[in-house]
């Protein structure tokens, strides 16, 4: 008989057993790892809910979830906080039905205001859907460089403006320099950073499988830099930051060209560009190096809410406090900016 249970952060064995169905599963995605029970639940000191579907011992499906309860930001179940992807991933309807359904009696029982489930691909057309969202893929060529006449020619020109500048990239082995630049980075745009502290973990916890590549100047300064997450055959730029110089040195474009670079050398076959908003640069950053937006499916379950909660900085009501955090000294904002993004998940 197929049962849902719910994964004990302590039973490694379990866990390798998750992490052996996540890698083998179609649907799932580096979020779905086991790992993500560490980062949301210590890191950050959520309540998780990592739920798998399981029959004669083996595993049919998973569901991770996290619980994130905030005065600011709402009281909230996800699948998955802190993640792009996320939803069921599953072998079998029933299985996938099943986790579901315990989702929503965990989300009645914790008397939460909403539900909200990450898909990639939609599963409930009679759920409200968040359509902010988009995410960019692309396959890798086998070829150098057809990788690089695949980029358009304006980015493909600024591309090779940072190869004439005597840029170069580097694999850290640990988070300082990426870190340094990330915080400046999202300080510039008022937004709090994730704690460093967070980045540490993750390259812990998931080994080679997260890496950062930092570049920097014919000086040596470091002037850009990305954490990148590794599945099966994909690599996933997740965090960046830069300095403000990077613009006028072409030192992003050469950033994200470098690991295509690397991942090619590597033999992987996806690179995926992640999740922008829609109507963001980051959005049209994308689509000018020639990736085109698919749209993500964030389905949400509401019990004490009417409409999606907008906990993005697109929302207006938002809009004094990004400036304001952008006149704050980087010091307080590093320090302060933790207590505040563990709640945005």
């Amino acid at each position: 008989m197929l049962s849902v249970k719910r994964l004990d952060p302590k039973d490694r064995g379990t866990a390798a057993r998750w992490d052996a169905f996540v890698l083998a599963c179609p649907l799932a995605s580096f979020f779905h790892r086991a790992g993500w029970q560490h980062m949301v639940g210590e890191v950050f000191g959520h309540h998780t809910y990592f739920l798998y579907a399981e029959a004669d011992g083996a595993i049919q499906g998973v569901l991770p979830l996290g619980h994130v309860n905030s005065l600011l930001f709402g009281n909230s179940l996800v699948g998955l906080p802190f993640a792009v992807y996320g939803g069921v991933a599953a072998v079998n309807d029933e299985a996938a039905r099943m986790l579901e359904a315990e989702a929503q009696n965990i989300a009645r029982t914790l008397g939460v205001d909403h539900l909200e489930l990450r898909n990639v691909a939609p599963r409930h057309t009679d759920w409200p859907t968040q359509d902010l969202y988009v995410t960019f893929r692309r396959e890798i060529d086998a070829s150098e460089e057809a990788n690089m006449l695949a980029i358009p020619r304006k980015q493909r020109a600024m591309v090779r403006k940072g190869i004439k500048n005597g840029l170069v990239s580097h694999l850290d082995t640990d988070v300082d320099r990426f870190f340094a630049l990330y915080a400046d980075n999202v300080h510039r745009h008022g937004t709090p950073a994730m704690p460093k502290r967070y980045f540490k973990a993750l390259m812990q916890e998931f080994g080679a499988d997260c890496e950062v590549l930092t570049v920097t100047g014919a000086d040596g300064r470091a002037l850009s830099s990305v954490m990148s997450f590794y599945f099966r055959d994909e690599v996933l730029p997740y965090y960046a930051g830069d300095d403000e110089s990077a613009r006028d040195l072409a030192a992003n474009d050469f950033k994200y060209w470098e690991l295509m670079r690397r991942a090619c050398a590597r033999g992987l076959k996806v690179f995926d560009y992640g999740r922008s908003k829609q109507g963001t640069g980051s959005f049209s950053f994308k689509k000018n190096w020639g990736f085109v937006a698919t749209p993500l499916h964030y389905e949400y379950c509401l019990y004490k809410r009417d409409a999606i909660p907008q906990n993005n900085p697109s929302n207006a009501k938002y809009k004094l406090m990004i400036e304001t955090w952008r006149r704050m000294p980087i010091g307080l904002a590093n320090w302060l900016g933790p207590f505040i993004v563990r709640n945005l998940g």
